[in-house]
């Protein structure tokens, strides 16, 4: 999952539609959120959240690569050899950098509203970076209903989610355990990744980009220069669609994964 999500947004429809198409859905929290390890020794403040994305260095808790060896970590716990490997954005940076670092393990690639880690691509909207940056809520109720206007900024306009359920989702990842310091150290692996272009290159993984046209989280030139990176890829890019998976294109995204996951054999 993507950046402060928990495993849990990975909605239970949609897995068990997965599932039902053939697949074993293993699903996890990143760390730094919900139920996963914790990294408390490692502070960051805004002041170095401003400072890499203006693009100065900064000291970084953790990297992308340490994030793709936590999903390596977890298939060598569960002894699975290979696997289709799905990120939504952050986790889209992590499933790309996963394939590059042990093509082996990778059965199919499939990465949805996420980039390269170039700059001039895949850039979050500038009139998102003060919701990004406001003051953490410290109630349950509060925290509700911040999730809720932030979803309806990055959500798709053309598939629009009912505000109930996003409250539903949102009283979820409070119960389940939100960790703003988390955010802040997941935020700064973001914005210090590397350029994975090249190394995309050389992929021949069956991949599968999928993108929406109306993203202001992640522009869709991100996922214009994933597909064009690697050989022979497929590119679905859904008129309509931000930064979230609504219910209504759950049919859509579990027939395009299985399509890429038939190609890898």
């Amino acid at each position: 999952m993507g950046l402060s999500g928990p495993m849990i947004w990975w909605d239970d429809e949609l897995c068990e539609m997965l599932a039902r198409a053939g697949f074993y859905v293993i699903r996890y929290d990143n760390r730094d959120i919900g139920r996963s390890t914790r990294f408390k020794q490692a502070q960051v403040n805004r002041a170095d959240l401003v400072k890499a994305f203006a693009g100065r260095p900064v000291k970084t808790p953790y990297r992308m690569s340490d994030l793709a060896k936590d999903g390596f970590g977890l298939l060598d716990h569960l002894r699975v050899e290979r696997a289709h490997i799905l990120g939504i954005s952050m986790g889209g940076m992590i499933a790309q950098t996963m394939a590059i670092a042990d093509s082996e393990r990778v059965r199919s690639l499939t990465s949805v509203m996420s980039t390269v880690g170039r700059r001039t691509v895949g850039w979050v909207d500038p009139k998102l970076m003060s919701a990004l940056l406001q003051p953490n809520p410290t109630t349950e109720q509060a925290y509700i209903e911040s999730n809720l206007a932030f979803w309806q900024k990055i959500g798709s306009p053309g598939y629009p989610i009912p505000p109930e359920l996003i409250r539903e989702r949102g009283r979820d990842t409070w119960v389940r355990g939100t960790n703003p310091a988390g955010v802040m150290r997941q935020m700064l692996a973001i914005l210090t990744q590397r350029d994975r272009t090249e190394d995309l290159r050389k992929l021949t993984i069956p991949t599968l980009v999928i993108h929406g046209d109306r993203d202001r989280m992640v522009h869709v030139s991100g996922g214009r220069a994933t597909a064009l990176a690697v050989p022979g890829s497929e590119l679905l890019v859904i008129k309509g669609m931000g930064h979230d998976l609504p219910p209504a294109l759950y049919g859509t995204f579990v027939k395009a994964v299985r399509g890429i996951a038939d190609r890898a054999g």
